[in-house]
């Protein structure tokens, strides 16, 4: 740590003038992340405009991890201003900020769409995640943090009926959100049938009780993934929706290991994503 940031974390990091305000324009294009994670990838990734950093008072000469967003904020010039925990509590409306908000500008999913060919290295087999209607940012955020940590290619979501990329997701995905590219599609049915064409294989998830499918139900345990592959998941409750469905090859299903009382048939979305994708890449030729 500098020397100049030694002694502005030993002061509390002298008050910032917090008479400069945003525009009602402007605070339609900011918003407040929270916790330690997402302040700092958002600040070190170079994806937003940080407007201004909030310290719980006292907190960053007590606090390592704390100091280290604050001499990032301090080395690329953002102001950094001391507030009650009470203050930060509105600012994230209760979440679990752990002394530290940061205004920034929103981060959305990416619509550039480049649906580039499968890789020339033919040791790689690319897996995209396709998500169908998630809505919960805690989910979407628990997705986010195991496709990361996995090695999913790309994560794909529909733009309607689908969680923004909100704070709360980037919490939940412990800053991940700041990190790994999202891509948004008006129509993910337009994007399987050009992945279709290029080779690719789309594979759905149904319930272990599914009834009345269309295409082969396999157990995601003796599925092996041998080309490129669109692993779709369906949103909470309703599951994949039937456009979808009638793109699918086969579906993959989790096998539970005992009898499942009524009312508690099938697995959160996130906590399925996690182990379908685990199974998929663990099956790729050379497991990685």
């Amino acid at each position: 740590m500098s020397s100049e940031l030694r002694k502005l974390s030993l002061d509390d990091f002298p008050e910032e003038d917090s008479r400069e305000r945003l525009s009602k324009e402007e605070h339609r294009n900011y918003e407040t992340l929270f916790g330690v994670s997402p302040c700092l990838l958002a600040l070190t990734q170079g994806r937003r405009n940080a407007h201004r950093l909030f310290v719980k008072e006292g907190e960053a000469s007590r606090r390592a991890s704390v100091r280290q967003v604050c001499e990032e904020a301090h080395r690329q010039g953002v102001p950094i201003q001391r507030v009650s925990k009470n203050d930060l509590n509105k600012m994230c409306s209760g979440g679990v900020h752990q002394g530290l908000c940061l205004q920034a500008s929103c981060l959305g999913f990416l619509t550039d769409d480049k649906t580039s060919k499968p890789p020339r290295d033919s040791s790689h087999i690319p897996l995209w995640l396709v998500l169908d209607g998630v809505q919960d940012p805690m989910n979407l955020g628990a997705i986010l943090r195991s496709a990361y940590f996995l090695g999913v290619d790309r994560v794909a979501s529909s733009l309607r009926n689908s969680c923004p990329l909100t704070p709360v997701v980037s919490k939940a995905s412990s800053g991940v959100m700041e990190v790994m590219r999202v891509y948004g599609y008006d129509s993910l049915t337009d994007m399987l049938k050009v992945k279709l064409a290029q080779g690719w294989q789309v594979i759905g998830t149904v319930g272990a009780e599914a009834e009345n499918a269309h295409v082969p139900v396999m157990k995601c345990s003796k599925f092996q993934m041998t080309k490129p592959t669109l692993l779709l998941m369906g949103g909470e409750g309703e599951g994949l929706s039937r456009e979808l469905r009638l793109q699918c090859e086969v579906m993959l299903t989790i096998i539970p290991r005992r009898d499942l009382h009524p009312g508690v048939e099938s697995l959160n979305v996130s906590v399925a994503t996690g182990i379908l994708l685990h199974s998929l890449l663990s099956s790729r030729r050379g497991g990685h």
